[in-house]
């Protein structure tokens, strides 16, 4: 069964940092592609960032380039998004997605920027 599972998220300060994990299970994870979307308190689904199954593209939505990097390690089976310079506008929570046709979603892991 394939299955993702995020974790590293918390509380931060502003201008603190997070990296979030997103574990893959149950499939051959290096042939797809790894997307991350976050969802705020009272808002919907805001796509942020996607790479290429082997890494040779990243994209980013425009209020989190610069500030955000996404990494994966196919050996390892693992996706990562370095949060850094976080504001209080961050606070969501993050999901890792594979689109697919037959879409895998983490679970989500919780980001809170708050002084």
């Amino acid at each position: 069964q394939a299955q993702l599972v995020d974790s590293g998220g918390g509380l931060v300060q502003p201008g603190g940092s997070l990296r979030l994990s997103c574990a893959a299970s149950g499939f051959d994870f290096s042939r797809y592609g790894v997307h991350w979307v976050r969802q705020a308190p009272g808002k919907g689904l805001e796509w942020l960032s996607s790479i290429d199954n082997d890494q040779e593209r990243v994209y980013y939505v425009d209020s989190v380039e610069g500030r955000f990097a996404i990494s994966r390690d196919n050996a390892k089976n693992i996706a990562y998004l370095q949060l850094s310079d976080l504001r209080p506008e961050d606070t969501a929570v993050y999901y890792c997605v594979r689109f697919s046709g037959d879409d895998v979603w983490g679970q989500g892991t919780r980001v809170t920027v708050s002084s």
